[in-house]
């Protein structure tokens, strides 16, 4: 089959669907997935195909999802919970960092725990808090998680499916605002020859400044070079796709080259994906650095009002004012 054209959305459904026909122990779970197939459609005619025991409606209880999901995985299953928005996640907090991430460590190994935690995130669709949420640091911060955002359909498709392959818990964001934008999607794709699921992808070669980004950023990072190019400058963009583990090999060598670097996200920055990613370059790369590595991210607030989220939200030009400020230096 010839790539497809599809939305994000439709990538998605198209990968869980292959996953729930590759292994009878996926289950789907979480509210609304199953008539209504999901607040986004994510899910849409997964129930009717596969049946209630398979894609399963639940009630409103995050915690309760995730606690009966962990059930299932230690009798030998392998549950796919929707968190309806990112917000909504802290009610099931409890349960993810202190049963989920720990479970296969507190047993010596012997128990596994092959929870995928769908989350849809970040700001751009005109909502307001508890649904334009970023809460990728807390579960990058927990050990035994790992945690990985994709960035467009193609990457949907196929890390999705990764995801429930992997035998330990992956925390799966998925940007809400790009989930109707459209990419060739090649649905024959073998996981075998897929990029691995814990690896950061260099999207674009430049050699004046090194910009990272993931998830709903990607975008705006490449849209942001392709305005740079105009004026004369070339900046690299690595999409870094797994925050937990983070793959940072081509990072260091792209900054290496440049000997600039900026990191775009939409969480606020105390304390954000970028300060880990800023400390870890500059230990690395420290005598090859021209400036310092700079942020660009979300400000340090609760999620504003719709009416102004994109002065909250980082855009090309704030994007392009760090890469600016690098050559300040």
């Amino acid at each position: 089959m010839a790539a497809k054209t599809m939305t994000m959305v439709k990538a998605l459904n198209a990968g869980l669907r292959r996953a729930l026909e590759a292994d009878a122990k996926v289950v789907i779970m979480g509210e609304d997935v199953g008539k209504l197939g999901g607040v986004f459609r994510v899910t849409d005619g997964l129930q009717k195909d596969f049946g209630e025991n398979r894609v399963l409606d639940t009630p409103l209880a995050e915690s309760g999802i995730v606690g009966t999901a962990i059930g299932l995985a230690i009798r030998g299953y392998r549950p796919v919970c929707e968190i309806q928005f990112d917000g909504f996640v802290y009610p099931a907090y409890d349960q993810i960092v202190s049963q989920v991430a720990k479970m296969h460590y507190r047993s010596q190994g012997k128990l596994r725990l092959p929870i995928v935690i769908r989350i849809p995130f970040g700001g751009g669709i005109g909502a307001v808090e508890h649904h334009s949420e970023s809460p990728e640091a807390y579960f990058a911060h927990t050990a035994g998680l790992k945690v990985v955002a994709c960035a467009d359909p193609a990457e949907a498709y196929v890390m999705v499916q990764q995801a429930i392959a992997c035998d330990d818990p992956v925390i799966f964001f998925e940007p809400k605002r790009r989930y109707q934008e459209k990419g060739e999607v090649d649905l024959d794709a073998s996981l075998d020859g897929a990029r691995p699921l814990f690896a950061s992808r260099v999207l674009r070669q430049g050699t004046d400044a090194t910009v990272l980004a993931y998830g709903p950023m990607v975008r705006t990072a490449l849209e942001a070079a392709a305005a740079a190019a105009e004026d004369g400058r070339s900046l690299e963009i690595i999409d870094l796709r797994t925050l937990s583990p983070l793959d940072l090999g081509p990072a260091y060598e792209s900054v290496k080259r440049t000997g600039r670097c900026v990191v775009v996200h939409e969480a606020p920055g105390t304390i954000g994906l970028g300060a880990e990613l800023a400390a870890r370059i500059t230990e690395e790369c420290f005598y090859s650095l021209e400036a310092p590595v700079l942020r660009v991210t979300g400000y340090d607030t609760p999620y504003p009002t719709a009416r102004v989220e994109e002065e909250f939200l980082p855009d090309l030009d704030r994007v392009l004012d760090g890469v600016d400020r690098t050559f300040g230096w």
